[in-house]
């Protein structure tokens, strides 16, 4: 049995590295066929039917491309970077419940890579590495747009990280556990027992903070082309530029994916328990209400990028320092007193 439960994490730990990788590749085709659409524009529409082979067209390019290292690099730290960024994009989805259990006679299989009870921590955790990739990339290049752009990104990061971490301790209050299994088992209920209910304002500080998370306009200052040439990847070239752009999309997909797990039920929908067909179809049915969810906020994502003006630095750190962290705070006493009011 031992060597079954090894196989079934090895399956489901490529099953979900593969559907990443590939919903990162086809993000960048539908972020030009969103901007088509609001700019009134057909998109990529020449590499096959709708442009659907527009990123295997992009990432040859990318794979194909000649390898630039700077000559006053330094060489190791300049690949360490891009692939500390896509290690630690590819690692967040391991705590996240993508369904409930699907059974085979005798064996269940769980399609959650880890249930651990600090799920929310790991992926604090895991998160705050991936500033170093940033960091890394940015000094090791010897380029001082690079480096200015990595100092945004990292204070960035960091600031919004603090308004993140409060919504979230708000949240956890309310459901009283770490466990990203157990918080989408307490929404199985129905709309209302979803967290966004109870917590509307955390929600909206947490979606504000993902977009800083994921370098996201208008919080994309890291990557302002106008003021920094291309930001902390600008001598990075063929893959290892593939690496941090991907490794963005990553981040995008990941975090909509843990939004909807955290406030908007998860695997879970509306009446799946009283639907009459067996339990490994109301799982597989539970796993595709995940990823619509989950493609929504990825749309959402990209409306914004094309409909927001990018802020300027000072707005950018106003608003984390002085509006999203007081926010959280009032949240968090607010939500303590209800709680106390209740018992």
């Amino acid at each position: 049995m031992e060597w079954a439960f090894i196989l079934e994490k090895i399956l489901l730990i490529s099953a979900i590295l593969g559907i990443s990788l590939l919903i990162a590749m086809y993000e960048t085709w539908a972020e030009r066929k969103v901007a088509a659409w609001i700019q009134d524009r057909r998109g990529p529409s020449r590499a096959g039917p709708l442009g659907l082979l527009q990123p295997l067209a992009d990432g040859g390019k990318l794979f194909f491309k000649e390898e630039i290292i700077p000559a006053n690099s330094n060489r190791f730290l300049f690949i360490l970077g891009p692939s500390l960024a896509m290690l630690v994009a590819c690692m967040t989805g391991a705590v996240i419940p993508w369904g409930d259990t699907l059974h085979f006679g005798d064996y269940s299989v769980s399609l959650q890579v880890a249930d651990v009870n600090i799920g929310v921590l790991y992926i604090f955790a895991i998160v705050s590495f991936g500033v170093y990739g940033i960091m890394l990339g940015g000094w090791a290049s010897n380029n001082k747009y690079s480096l200015l752009a990595a100092i945004r990104g990292a204070s960035q990061i960091i600031s919004y990280e603090l308004a993140m971490g409060l919504a979230l301790i708000a949240l956890l209050m309310v459901t009283g556990t770490l466990s990203l299994k157990e918080i989408v088992e307490q929404q199985r209920p129905g709309i209302l027992s979803w967290n966004v209910v109870a917590q509307p304002l955390g929600f909206i500080i947490f979606l504000i903070c993902a977009f800083a998370e994921c370098n996201r306009a208008p919080f994309d200052l890291p990557e302002a082309e106008n003021e920094l040439n291309g930001g902390y990847h600008l001598e990075y070239s063929s893959m290892k530029l593939g690496f941090f752009l991907f490794a963005e999309y990553i981040n995008m997909f990941v975090s909509s994916a843990l939004m909807a797990t955290l406030y908007f039920g998860g695997y879970s929908f509306p009446g799946m328990d009283s639907l009459p067909f067996s339990p490994n179809v109301i799982t597989l049915l539970g796993v595709g209400a995940l990823f619509i969810k989950t493609f929504i906020f990825i749309f959402f994502f990209m409306w914004v990028r094309w409909t927001l003006p990018r802020f300027r630095y000072d707005q950018l750190m106003d608003l984390g320092w002085k509006v999203l962290i007081p926010l959280s705070l009032i949240n968090m006493l607010l939500t303590g007193a209800f709680i106390l009011w209740r018992q």
